[in-house]
């Protein structure tokens, strides 16, 4: 989605809640460092809580950004949102596990480098046993890690808050929580004529107090 779009939809939710925004920003829409304040800088003023910066380039035959490029790119991120005199959260991302490198020791060490940049957060999507959890938490102390629950699905929060996780996100679980539930229905009438799924379903009173207390 282009930068406009999705800079006039984090406005719009913004203005729509009062809890707290944070925004997915993918790589900062540029390559460069400059592109990358510009683009921050202007998410910044949406009043966004939060956002996330990866080192991922999209190439396949050149997955990840050399990590100077990439801790440059954080670095200029930082110095957007501290000259904007905003307290957005900033997020650093190694993608290592997403691209086809799924070690360790380079995840720390680029997650490590990008907390020294300035992240405030540090997040290694990707991550899926308690013992990479772990060693990357370890690895990070104090700086706080990210982990998404959907390549953690079989771990509470209370078990995450044990190995020292202290941000979670969920991404798309959610959506498709909903879809599967969706299509479960679907095929059970269509394909035994039953109906046992809706038993699970929200009522249309708990439906329409969630959206007139919104």
């Amino acid at each position: 989605m282009p930068r406009d779009r999705v800079l006039a939809h984090l406005e719009d939710m913004v203005a729509a809640t009062d809890v707290p925004v944070n925004a997915d920003f993918e790589g900062g829409f540029a390559r460069d460092a400059a592109g990358v304040a510009e683009s921050v800088r202007l998410a910044v003023a949406t009043g966004v809580a939060g956002l996330s910066i990866e080192d991922s380039t999209g190439e396949e035959a050149r997955p990840l950004y050399e990590l100077s490029t990439a801790v440059e790119r954080v670095r200029a991120a930082r110095r957007a949102i501290d000259q904007a005199g905003g307290d957005t959260l900033l997020v650093g991302r190694a993608e290592c596990f997403l691209v086809g490198r799924p070690d360790l020791e380079e995840t720390i060490g680029r997650l490590k480098a990008y907390a020294q940049a300035g992240a405030d957060c540090l997040y290694a999507p990707g991550l899926r046993t308690r013992d990479e959890i772990a060693a990357v938490v370890a690895g990070l102390a104090p700086k706080p890690l990210n982990v998404l629950i959907g390549s953690a699905s079989a771990m509470s929060m209370t078990e995450l808050a044990a190995l020292g996780v202290r941000r979670v996100s969920v991404g798309g679980a959610l959506a498709r929580s909903a879809w599967g539930g969706f299509m479960r229905a679907a095929r059970l009438i269509a394909e035994q004529g039953k109906f046992d799924e809706f038993a699970a379903a929200a009522s249309g009173n708990e439906l329409n107090s969630l959206f007139r207390d919104a």
